[in-house]
């Protein structure tokens, strides 16, 4: 039934609690693949490049952030693959999920962003309403 799962990850704890409900939902099917997305906003990209300059510390660093769901997903041997992408969280999600027909998405209910939140209203809120697949939000 889910056997094609995207995970939400942005580095917060709300999306590394995500990674083990994603491990037991894959348990659960047998033969399903998780693919983690990490959406790279405008105004996060603009700071990495101001703190960082380099590209290849950028892309590093945004690969650390993931690690803690690797790490987990390889514990529990769920197979994974990773997709950075830029642009607005929600959207993008949405985008990515719809297009290539995800059985679920599973997203922290809150990020590390917290003005968008209050601001724009929760990217988990977004993702719930225009995704096409049922979205599961982690706590």
């Amino acid at each position: 039934m889910f056997r094609k799962i995207l995970l939400a990850a942005d580095g917060s704890d709300h999306s590394i609690r995500t990674a083990d409900r994603a491990a037991e939902l894959a348990h659960l099917q047998g033969d399903s693949s998780v693919t983690i997305i990490y959406v790279v906003d405008g105004e996060q990209s603009k700071t990495d490049v101001l703190t960082e300059g380099d590209k290849v510390t950028i892309e590093k660093r945004r690969h650390d952030r993931l690690k803690p769901i690797e790490s987990i997903l390889g514990e529990k041997e769920v197979p994974y693959d990773v997709k950075i992408i830029h642009g607005e969280p929600g959207p993008s999600i949405v985008s990515y999920a719809n297009d290539n027909q995800f059985d679920i998405v599973i997203i922290g209910s809150r990020g590390l962003n917290a003005l968008q939140e209050m601001v724009l209203g929760s990217v988990s809120h977004k993702v719930a309403k225009r995704a096409d697949c049922p979205v599961m939000i982690v706590k």
